[in-house]
């Protein structure tokens, strides 16, 4: 153990007596081992932590699965969380939950928050307690049950200034005065959503039916129980929810749609599809991180050939070839642990940024950090670094025969080609990789492109500000007085200076407000126990699809006309007229219902196709175009209601001023004279959600640019020093050579020469590794191949010569040598 310190006082003390060298290596490793630290600090955080809750591999996410209907995932029903909670077998609890929004009157300027909806067994299943009071009580989840709420530790400190005396307090939500009788803990993240407010249900099981598959459901496994065993048991539930709650969706049904379980671990639910980015990221850095060795490997190995005459004579003197190679691995151990504890500083400073940031692709951003596994791991890293560039000059020069070294001349002596070949080994593995890093980051160079270019649905999404006002029962009961209150609304907004048109749907485009259901097409009927197909559904006032920019492709918009009328017409988009009719001009005149209308409302819920519009990426412009349905703000004989309309639109602006944020004001008060309860929520720009669609894709390519911009700048600092050593190196026989006649020209050539063989070299082999890397990335890309033959193509050439001109200048250099002085220089 003496020894050992020793050997690294002595590594530290001969790093000292180099600080150059010593700090160029420092900052290389600790770019490497830092942006791993980082990496693995989020994957750590986001997918190898357990979740935050008392034995969390208990809990499970239960879902469904429709196939026959082309569905993946099916979410929960009420009627089947009645089910479960009466007849598990496999399950200790099961609750159900919903986020949503609530207005908040009373407390201040009306306010729209963020609330999450759910049974009472929901919070005690996921075992987190209230700070102050208690969790919702099963009369509370009940239609009849008093009004409660239970606040999040932060809406507490923010609108009651954490007053410990707010148990009781009433506030108004939705226009219902409910009581306070909760304030959950600080550190309570409800799986990936952070809610101000928590509320009841309050479904009533005398009232429900198979269908209405809108909410999410978490369950406690019982002891002993598997993922595997609670898919059979909710197997075995479906067909007695079906019998027990008629109504919907019968067992027939549920049979052709091939409906089934799918329970899965809670934390996929959390995660998501973010792990393949992690995963795709950290290999990412891997290679910065083996660049970064390959760069100080070619250091050490210069310095050692500048010590080979030492090294020599120590072995003569009876130095032995285990104690010279101990003594350079300790030295690059050193190396190692210096650079990680650097890189660990760097690391900690962008983790800051990235959760600073917070971007919203990447869950469970407060439980990033540097912990315990991380410094582990960092460590580890650094410790292998250290290993792995100091293994190079340890075996090349660490030997007993570098007794020879004794022989080799003298100071203009050229070096023998042998001597370089590590060397030029380690330039054209930087190269190598560091194509591989470009080849990725211009494959989501070309993805970004590739969405931008896409149509989304709408048109200068710059110009458009868009909001949502929602109207309670509580402030207006009747449907028809809520439509005419829009419609108000409407009117005094289009009457604000700067305004240039406004309409109002259920949902804009791509703002993740979503109504689905199965629609029956006359010319196209179903049989049997069949379901058709699910189509998107959006409620919309007149001109809408004129005020977004959607393309008419066939016949008319929706008009005021239309609603005033009540006309049973529709538009739909251009996917679904060519999936049902072939044609967009045949769509025209066709008639579609809601699934089910047959029975409860007769023929009068058919509706008549009056225009076609281009097609919408509602789900963001990296998935299909969803098949819409655009109904009339005001539908009759819908959904078993003689009249139908929704409480919550959302409004789209398209505004003359450069910002069209700059006029929020005068739009709050326009909603604000029609009725002062009635807060606005969710604002953004247009602008603002086609980049949120893309943001699992910038935040991807940010990175992925970033650790291609660190992987060129070392690839050809490693060319430039390689070169720029040669040079030095063979400055006698460059010398001779223009003593013999050779012209700067030759010379130059030489070098670049020698230069374009190594690149060349790094280009074959890492199109080669990219090739079968890339395809990893398949998951990521929009609109390109893995192997697309542009980004290769540009990304070798960029290489190519990035590599030249980082040999440009010791070329140059070379040319220059005047033979006179070279030959003098003995």
């Amino acid at each position: 153990m003496d020894s050992f310190r020793q050997q690294i006082r002595h590594a530290v003390r001969k790093l000292l007596r180099a600080p150059l060298f010593s700090a160029i290596a420092l900052l290389t490793l600790a770019v490497g081992i830092g942006s791993n630290a980082a990496i693995f600090s989020v994957v750590n955080g986001v997918l190898l932590k357990p979740l935050p809750f008392e034995d969390p591999d208990e809990l499970v996410g239960v879902w469904h699965t429709a196939p026959g209907l082309g569905f993946e995932e099916v979410n929960q029903s009420p009627a089947l969380h009645f089910t479960y909670v009466a007849d598990s077998r496999a399950f200790a609890s099961v609750g159900m939950w919903d986020p949503g929004q609530a207005s908040v009157t009373g407390l201040a300027e009306p306010e729209q928050v963020d609330a999450m909806w759910v049974t009472h067994q929901t919070l005690p299943l996921l075992r987190v307690r209230p700070m102050l009071g208690r969790t919702f009580t099963p009369e509370e989840d009940h239609p009849d049950g008093p009004q409660t709420v239970i606040l999040s530790h932060g809406y507490w400190q923010r609108r009651f200034g954490g007053d410990p005396g707010v148990l009781g307090q009433t506030v108004s939500i939705n226009g219902i005065t409910r009581e306070v009788i909760g304030v959950m803990a600080a550190d309570l993240h409800f799986l990936s959503f952070d809610s101000d407010i928590y509320l009841p249900f309050r479904f009533d099981p005398d009232e429900v039916f198979v269908g209405n598959f809108s909410y999410q459901a978490v369950a406690r496994l019982n002891p002993g129980s598997t993922i595997e065993s609670a898919n059979a048991d909710v197997e075995r539930m479906i067909p007695i929810a079906a019998e027990r709650y008629p109504g919907g969706i019968s067992l027939g049904m549920m049979r052709e749609a091939q409906f089934g379980p799918n329970v899965r671990p809670l934390k996929q639910d959390v995660v998501g599809d973010v792990g393949s980015v992690l995963w795709v990221l950290l290999g990412t850095v891997a290679i910065v991180l083996l660049i970064a060795c390959a760069n100080v490997a070619n250091l050490f190995l210069v310095r050692a050939e500048g010590k080979q005459q030492e090294m020599a004579v120590r072995t003569a003197m009876g130095a032995s070839k285990g104690r010279l190679t101990g003594e350079m691995l300790v030295e690059s151990l050193v190396l190692g642990v210096g650079g990680g504890a650097l890189g660990l500083a760097l690391a900690y400073g962008g983790l800051k940024l990235l959760v600073a940031l917070g971007p919203e692709s990447l869950p469970r951003l407060d439980e990033i950090g540097i912990d315990g596994l991380v410094l582990v791991f960092t460590l580890g890293v650094s410790v292998l670094a250290g290993a792995l560039f100091g293994l190079f000059p340890a075996l090349r020069y660490g030997g007993a025969g570098l007794v020879n070294a004794l022989k080799e001349g003298g100071r203009g002596g050229s070096a023998g080609r042998d001597k370089h070949v590590a060397r030029n080994a380690l330039v054209v593995a930087q190269m190598a990789l560091a194509l591989v890093l470009l080849t990725g980051s211009g494959l989501m160079v070309r993805s970004f492109q590739a969405l931008r270019s896409v149509e989304p649905g709408f048109e200068k999404p710059e110009e458009v500000v868009t909001f949502r006002v929602t109207i309670p029962s509580a402030e207006i009961e009747e449907g028809e007085q809520v439509a005419l209150a829009h419609q108000e609304i409407l009117r005094r907004i289009e009457a604000v200076p700067g305004v240039r048109t406004a309409a109002f749907s259920s949902s804009v485009t791509m703002d993740g407000w979503d109504s689905n259901d199965a629609v029956e097409v006359e010319s196209n009927p179903v049989e049997g126990d069949q379901i058709p197909p699910i189509r998107r559904f959006k409620w919309v006032g007149g001109g809408y699809t004129d005020v977004m920019g959607n393309d008419q492709v066939a016949g008319r918009a929706i008009t005021w006309a239309d609603i005033q009328d009540r006309a049973k017409v529709v538009v739909v988009t251009e996917n679904l007229a060519r999936e049902e009719w072939g044609d967009p001009q045949a769509a025209l005149g066709q008639r579609i219902r809601q699934f089910g209308s047959s029975e409860q409302l007769g023929e009068g819920a058919w509706h008549e196709v009056v225009g076609v519009v281009g097609d919408i990426y509602d789900e963001g412009v990296d998935q299909d175009p969803v098949a819409t349905v655009y109904w009339p703000q005001v539908v009759t004989e819908f959904w078993d209601n003689e009249l139908y309309t929704p409480r919550s639109m959302g409004y789209a602006i398209r505004t003359l001023a450069g910002s069209p944020t700059i006029l929020l004001p005068q739009l709050r008060e326009a909603v604000w004279s029609v009725n002062p309860n009635l807060p606005l929520a969710r604002v953004r720009t247009l602008d603002e959600i086609v980049a949120d669609s893309m943001g699992r894709t910038s935040f991807t390519l940010i990175l992925l640019g970033i650790a291609a911009a660190v992987a060129l700048f070392l690839g050809s600092v490693g060319i430039y020093g390689v070169i720029s050593y040669i040079v030095s190196q063979r400055t006698r026989e460059i010398g001779v050579r223009m003593a013999l006649g050779a012209e700067r020209s030759d010379v130059s050539g030489m070098v670049l020469k020698q230069a374009g063989v190594m690149a060349f070299g790094g280009v074959v082999i890492g199109l080669a590794a990219s090739a079968g890397l890339t395809r990893l990335m398949s998951s990521l890309l929009y609109g390109v191949s893995p192997l697309d033959p542009l980004t290769f193509g540009s990304v070798a050439l960029a290489l190519s010569a990035v590599a030249l001109i980082a040999s440009w200048i010791p070329a140059r250099r070379a040319a220059r040598t005047d033979p006179v002085v070279s030959l003098r220089f003995e």
